[in-house]
């Protein structure tokens, strides 16, 4: 009976089982700061496009789509960096890209709550509102921005109210995993960027002429 059980749910969700296991093992690999992330979360964005059409959560299905074009270039993006500088380095967000991006991810939650709206979405404004900042968030991991985690944390916490209310609760305790996986890349990338600063003191100092 129980065999069944598991069984039944195996097949009727193992979509949505794939596309946890990738994602869990994609952003992993991106607190390690390892190039091979990415092909792994085109993966997890490709499934999770189909969950959540499914799903009838149109602003996330629609957030795949966005992601699968910010993985691509994530991608390009660290691949550069890698081949140039030998590792994939954090870069400092600079406050006017930073008031930018939040204005653009408010900006944002408005008119594709609007859209959602007319498409008769499943909350169409918190879905379009964590649909916006997931991308600012995107767009950050893609550049290789600190604070990309710290805006993951905040959505990912937000994220988990709603799967739980649309009773994805694979994808609830996935996100919750993601809440802890984003607390452990912000500590990983802050201990890189102290290391590169330090790095990049240490270099001053010996090459600085003596008096």
């Amino acid at each position: 009976m129980i065999l069944s059980a598991i069984t039944h749910y195996l097949a009727a969700n193992w979509v949505e089982i794939a596309g946890f296991i990738t994602t869990a093992v994609g952003i992993w690999l991106t607190t390690r700061r390892l190039l091979i992330c990415w092909p792994v979360v085109l993966a997890a964005d490709i499934l999770y496009l189909i969950v959540f059409y499914r799903a009838r959560l149109l602003s996330d299905a629609l957030l795949q789509i966005f992601f699968i074009a910010f993985t691509l270039y994530g991608w390009w993006h660290w691949w550069r960096g890698v081949r140039e500088e030998g590792e994939v380095r954090v870069v400092p967000l600079a406050l006017p890209s930073l008031l930018i991006a939040l204005v653009a991810g408010i900006a944002g939650s408005f008119v594709l709550g609007e859209l959602a709206k007319r498409l008769h979405a499943a909350l169409p404004y918190l879905d379009a509102a964590l649909t916006s900042f997931s991308l600012v968030g995107s767009w950050w991991q893609a550049r290789k921005h600190i604070a990309n985690w710290w805006l993951w944390i905040v959505v990912n916490l937000v994220y988990i109210g709603e799967y739980m209310y649309k009773d994805l609760w694979l994808t609830a305790v996935l996100y919750a995993g993601l809440v802890g996986l984003a607390i452990l890349g912000l500590r990983e990338w802050q201990r890189a960027a102290r290391s590169a600063q330090t790095a990049a003191c240490t270099t001053l100092r010996s090459g600085s002429p003596a008096i």
